[in-house]
């Protein structure tokens, strides 16, 4: 028997919000969280601009957590209690055999690492802590999220940079169609936000450099974007067999309908022109949905603000869409998030899951001159009100691979 998957609950922590109602609010008012960094001396860095998350201390994971944890655990923590509360749930009633966690980072610990590589250089290993493997680990956050509310079903964490979030939804969509579990939390996290996780994207020269206007330096599809801006947080939700959620009465957010993945096999960080990867995927989705591309009609994009991605990607979906696509709307919430790099799909699940509840498209703000080749409807400047069935989120990481969802309306 094939399943039915529906999304009950939504949890965020992101730079427009520690909440699902603030971050909802702050797209709705085309709110950027991009602003000056304050966690270290960036003085002569020519990138001092970051979407951090602000406000979040460790009184909301607890002291003991916080001690044993990286941040990018503390997010995901907080992210999968608030969406359990959010689907109806007791986040202190374990979730037993049949519900899993897949919440995958793409960078995991790496401030742990870097701290301890200093302290090691310094010291030699007299000081390094017993916590600094399990807190260096990607799969901790998964880990910490199933102990915390006694989840002893599949468990698994993605790993695949930018796509992490997809790849983590999709696949536990999988394991619920096939009745393997009822309830899955699902979605990425990631903090990278120190001196050494920003430095690295700055010598790919792939960050903007806008740091007299930071509000304004994620621009996906804009002739002026330099760069993408670096973002933190986690976004999870709480998949479930429709039959589950009916039987318990549960409000239903969306459906998922389909996904895919796939990858480039072309370049390590860049597209192939046309993006043919990327169409192949967003194709596959569909056909794994059994819908046509006419069906769709709001489309999340990847919209990472870098000439690599953005005018690639529009040309991938118009190749899959056709003359659909001059009717689409499509929307880059980055441009107001920040790439949250293995938190973004997370986030943008959430976002979509809002969208189709609210019939509201999310805006692409700072697009002020489209550049050439990006050519689509691309909700500029501000949230758009529009009856919405189908929506479709992309992702695509480092290494060439790509993750489609696709979500459909409450049944």
């Amino acid at each position: 028997m094939v399943h039915r998957v529906v999304i009950t609950g939504l949890g965020t922590v992101n730079p427009l919000g520690l909440d699902v109602a603030s971050t909802w609010a702050s797209v709705l008012a085309s709110r950027s969280g991009v602003r000056r960094i304050q966690g270290w001396d960036t003085t002569g860095w020519p990138v001092q601009i970051a979407a951090d998350v602000q406000g979040f201390g460790p009184e909301r994971v607890g002291h003991r957590e916080a001690n044993r944890y990286e941040r990018f655990v503390w997010y995901a923590l907080d992210a999968a209690k608030q969406a359990l509360l959010d689907a109806g749930l007791d986040p202190a009633a374990p979730l037993g055999e049949r519900a899993g966690v897949y919440v995958g980072s793409g960078i995991g610990g790496s401030q742990a690492i870097a701290k301890n590589a200093l302290q090691i250089a310094k010291d030699g290993p007299r000081h390094i802590p017993a916590s600094f493997v399990p807190q260096s680990l990607t799969n901790i956050a998964g880990g910490a999220v199933a102990i915390a509310h006694g989840a002893q079903g599949p468990s698994l964490c993605v790993s695949t940079a930018c796509a992490t979030g997809n790849h983590s939804i999709g696949e536990a969509w999988r394991v619920l169609r096939g009745g393997e579990a009822e309830l899955i939390l699902a979605g990425g996290t990631e903090s990278a936000m120190f001196d050494l996780g920003l430095a690295g994207f700055m010598a790919m020269k792939a960050l903007s450099k806008r740091n007299d206007a930071p509000e304004q330096a994620s621009r996906p599809f804009d002739r002026d974007r330099d760069g993408f801006v670096m973002g933190e947080g986690a976004g999870v939700v709480v998949m479930e067999t429709l039959e589950r959620a009916q039987a318990r009465g549960a409000r239903v957010y969306c459906e998922v309908l389909g996904y895919a993945l796939n990858n480039d096999a072309h370049h390590i960080t860049a597209p192939p022109p046309g993006h043919l990867g990327a169409a192949r995927c967003m194709k596959r989705a569909l056909e794994s949905a059994g819908l046509a591309p006419e069906q769709v009609d709001y489309i999340n994009a990847h919209g990472t603000s870098t000439k690599a991605n953005d005018a690639e990607e529009s040309a991938a979906i118009r190749s899959v869409f056709g003359g659909h696509a001059d009717r689409l709307a499509v929307s880059s919430t980055k441009s107001m998030t920040g790439h949250l790099l293995g938190a973004a799909g997370g986030v943008e699940a959430v976002l979509c899951a809002l969208a189709l509840q609210h019939q509201i498209a999310p805006p692409t703000i700072n697009l002020d001159v489209p550049d050439a080749g990006c050519d689509l409807d691309y909700v500029p400047h501000r949230a758009r009100p529009m009856p919405m069935r189908v929506a479709l989120s992309n992702a695509f990481g480092f290494g060439g691979t790509n993750a489609v969802l696709v979500f459909g309306a409450a049944p």
